[in-house]
């Protein structure tokens, strides 16, 4: 289901989130939520962060602009423990590049932030990862 809703931004850069939207996302008072802003589409994802104890990181990657290359780096995480909070993935040039932010929760993982960038940059269809502490634990 797809909500769409018009607010207005106050004089400090704050928004309030529409009763309709936080009820269907489950949204509650104290809660953490992710943002993630595509300067580029002029676009804000907001997504909710509801488990206790996460440690979340911004992976970045790019990677090949082939069938399967985001699965390569997806499933790698997976087996590894990371699980993904949000993603967002682009085609910069079309065949060739593609860029991925994947809001990540680390609290699971078999691997160290530094360890999962080395072994996310073996992997064939990648180009470049950087990993970003974006808090401790929620």
């Amino acid at each position: 289901m797809r909500i769409t809703e018009i607010v207005r931004v106050d004089s400090k850069g704050r928004i309030t989130i529409p009763m309709v939207i936080r009820e269907s996302l489950n949204i509650v008072e104290g809660m953490y939520v992710v943002l993630i802003a595509d300067t580029s589409r002029r676009e804000i994802i907001v997504s909710p962060v509801v488990f206790p104890g996460t440690k979340l990181y911004e992976v970045y990657v790019e990677i090949n602009d082939v069938p399967g290359a985001l699965a390569e780096v997806t499933d790698f995480m997976a087996k590894h423990g990371v699980d993904l909070i949000a993603t967002h993935c682009t085609t910069v040039r079309r065949g060739e590049t593609a860029e991925c932010t994947l809001i990540a929760d680390m609290s699971k993982s078999s691997l160290e932030p530094d360890k999962l960038k080395i072994e996310l940059s073996k992997l064939s269809n990648v180009k470049l990862v950087n990993i970003r502490q974006l808090q401790r634990s929620v």
